[in-house]
């Protein structure tokens, strides 16, 4: 593998004390209502072991993992977040590193999960090499993250009528990689697009075998919210096997 490009921390240390008071304990809309009920159905299909949970900001999804049985061990770059993590779930293990060099023995985890990490790395392909890197062969990498089509959106993607109705979901420079500054509630933080196209080559190019894929629809929440997710599905789930 190459050497470490230079990143930058992406807003994510002026941005941890929003970040935390948005998530609280529950999560924002697309994990709650989204993504928590498939995710949380794959690792029931998994043996339980030592996961490591790449990005795992404030912990959430570590706690989620500790609940199923497993033995998680949360990796951020940003200290506040693993402060709260901690603090949040004083049992728990959680380390400063970054995806791109992580800091494990080759063949250490039994699973790695990476929940909406993905688009916060600069070097992705770096970090997919890392994560598979230390997981054992016969073990389950599993990724959440946004869909291509939503990262490429114009603006906040809708269009909208002359009585502000949605008609459609706008995308734009689809095949053009690019970091693109996102805000809401006090958060400013770089998420990166991306084909799929490229996403696919860095996990199929370290010989890994696709087991499941989806894009989840919504199984609750405000119902107008819903019908958006809905119409546009905001995120992917994949599940891959290490040989």
């Amino acid at each position: 593998m190459g050497g470490i490009r230079k990143m930058s921390d992406g807003g994510w240390n002026k941005s941890a004390k929003a970040w935390i008071a948005d998530m609280g304990e529950a999560g924002d809309y697309g994990r709650r209502y989204v993504l928590d009920a498939p995710m949380v159905e794959r690792l029931r299909l998994l043996t339980p072991g030592r996961t490591l949970d790449v990005g795992c900001g404030e912990g959430r999804f570590c706690r989620i993992l500790r609940r199923e049985g497993f033995d998680p061990v949360g990796l951020d770059p940003t200290l506040e977040l693993l402060e709260a993590a901690k603090a949040r779930d004083p049992d728990g293990v959680y380390v400063e590193g970054r995806a791109e060099a992580l800091d494990f023995s080759d063949a250490s985890f039994d699973h790695v999960v990476s929940c909406l990490s993905l688009i916060d790395i600069e070097a992705a392909d770096q970090a997919i090499a890392e994560m598979v890197r230390v997981l054992k062969p016969g073990g389950t990498l599993l990724v959440a993250n946004l869909t291509s089509f939503s990262t490429a959106r114009v603006h906040d993607g809708w269009q909208r009528g002359l009585l502000g109705q949605k008609t459609h979901f706008a995308i734009d420079r689809y095949l053009e990689p690019r970091a693109n500054w996102e805000s809401w509630r006090g958060i400013e933080i770089v998420n990166w697009h991306r084909p799929l196209k490229d996403y696919m080559r860095w996990f199929l190019s370290q010989g890994l075998i696709l087991t499941h894929f989806d894009e989840p629809a919504p199984n609750g929440g405000p119902p107008e919210r819903a019908d958006s997710y809905r119409r546009a599905p905001w995120y992917l789930i994949m599940e891959w096997r290490k040989p």
